[in-house]
């Protein structure tokens, strides 16, 4: 998962752009960058590590440029490589620098073709630097000085007939302007936004509306899939829809858990989406359970807060914070390594004792990826003196990899995947262990936006909205297992030569 943001102002607008990264740091904890055009001339400053920790010390003021974007990266599928922090530049045509939220599911054989096709070389193994260069080439046909809107967004359709996957990008055009655009089916987020200041109208693309807000810009609208969004340099924005109609599919899992609660995408409050899920959660225990003997409902900080008020109302059971959390540990189930993820829960979360001691408690957490963190969670209600240990997930269970841009481990290390229910309570240690329906989770997000028919659930049901060939889910399982990472951190680590 990646976060993005692009703005076209009428002043400098870097200060602005790390503004809102730091309102997008929860979508990537890897590497940061940006990027801004200032004429002819395009700076660009990136790194891994957290936002402030890339740009401390840098001299904002060499970036004079009023049109610029920035990107916050964990890997997807695997990767770990410095080199491909974002954005991404190629030179030509004009000069373009991309920041991509996504994954391509076709990047091989594009590869293929960018090099004995369209004569392009690739330093990285990125898709991103694969999206980049076929935009690129697409872009070549309109190479007169004057690239006309019809050009731009021709070469957008041409994006959408090569790239197959989930992709919303924002991209510069040194000398020209801002681009955005999102893949057919809607699966990553892009908001747009606007303000109209003293100097005139300024606009902004990001890949949550919680980074509009800081930045105080007014939420317009969501970029609809398969739609680009062009902005010149005299500030006039011109959109189109560039593919062939589809229904959207919204990524379920970025509102059951990577969103900020106070973003609203695909015009769905991700609060409220939350709030629902609890409700739903509650239902479902009081019809299955109804002579449950909860004494107490404490969430996991800080996703399952939201679903866990409205689940304890609901029950008629007392709500308490049994957890304090420290801030300064990223989120686990995307750190590479079973070992650093068991030494962070510990690290990340303290147990209140007096919460627990002589309780039955019902844990609720957003969803259950490895079972590593919730395993450990149990265990330290249970030595903080807890008499039951039960838990609740608000999404159902992940059994599936997700394609699309989450970097969800291989299937064999989701500790649903070919377990029922039972077996998985019994690994987790739980004395009960309650799932979110699907079509319960489904209806909870689609009350925000009845017009969409469907989303992309596919962690959980398996279902692929683009069609996800065998082959490359072998080749997902190979790349994203804990021994292939491990091997690729060894072989990339600087080495001593004597």
């Amino acid at each position: 998962m990646c976060g993005i943001i692009g703005i076209a102002g009428r002043e400098p607008v870097a200060p602005r752009i790390l503004e809102a990264l730091t309102m997008l740091q929860h979508r990537g904890q890897d590497a940061a960058g940006i990027a801004i055009i200032d004429g002819h001339h395009l700076g660009m400053h990136k790194s891994n590590g957290l936002v402030n920790d890339v740009f401390a010390g840098a001299d904002l003021g060499r970036f004079q440029g009023e049109f610029g974007i920035g990107h916050v990266r964990y890997p997807t599928a695997g990767s770990d490589e410095s080199t491909e922090a974002q954005p991404f530049y190629v030179n030509s045509p004009y000069g373009i620098a991309l920041g991509h939220n996504g994954n391509l599911v076709n990047t091989e054989p594009l590869m293929k073709e960018l090099f004995d096709s369209d004569r392009r070389h690739l330093n990285t193994e990125s898709d991103s630097e694969v999206l980049l260069n076929v935009l690129a080439h697409e872009l070549q046909p309109g190479t007169a000085d004057e690239l006309s809107v019809d050009s731009i967004f021709s070469a957008v359709r041409g994006v959408h007939d090569r790239c197959n996957g989930a992709y919303a990008v924002t991209a510069l055009i040194v000398n020209k302007g801002l681009l955005g655009f999102r893949d057919p089916h809607g699966i990553r987020p892009l908001v747009l936004g606007k303000r109209t200041g003293p100097n005139g109208t300024e606009w902004a693309l990001a890949s949550e509306s919680a980074a509009l807000d800081v930045l105080e810009f007014e939420l317009e609208r969501d970029v609809r899939p398969g739609e680009a969004v062009w902005i010149d340099l005299q500030g006039r924005l011109h959109s189109q829809l560039c593919s062939a109609q589809r229904p959207p599919s919204p990524c379920i899992f970025e509102f059951v858990y990577f969103s900020r609660p106070d973003s609203m995408m695909d015009n769905i409050s991700v609060y409220k989406a939350r709030l629902r899920m609890g409700e739903a959660l509650a239902k479902r225990i009081l019809e299955e359970w109804p002579d449950q003997d909860i004494d107490v409902v404490i969430p996991i900080p800080d996703t399952s807060r939201t679903a866990a008020l409205p689940l304890a109302f609901d029950l008629g059971v007392k709500y308490r914070e049994g957890f304090i959390k420290n801030r300064y540990i990223g989120r686990t189930f995307i750190m590479p390594g079973q070992a650093q993820r068991k030494r962070s829960v510990r690290h990340k979360l303290n147990a209140i004792e007096l919460e627990f001691r002589g309780k039955n408690v019902l844990l609720v957490d957003d969803s259950i990826v490895r079972g590593t963190t919730s395993r450990q969670i149990i265990q330290m209600a249970r030595e903080a003196g807890a008499r039951k240990v039960y838990f609740a997930s608000a999404a159902p269970p992940v059994r599936y990899p997700n394609v699309y841009g989450i970097d969800m481990p291989a299937p064999s290390e989701l500790i649903a995947s070919e377990r029922s229910v039972e077996e998985i309570r019994q690994k987790l240690g739980a004395d009960k262990l309650i799932y979110q329906e699907l079509d319960d989770l489904v209806a909870a997000c689609r009350e925000g936006n009845t017009s969409i028919e469907e989303f992309d659930t596919s962690c959980f049901s398996g279902e692929y909205v683009t069609g996800v060939s065998q082959d490359y889910l072998d080749n997902l399982q190979f790349a994203r297992s804990d021994r292939e990472k491990a091997r690729r951190r060894v072989d990339s680590a600087p080495r001593l030569v004597s």
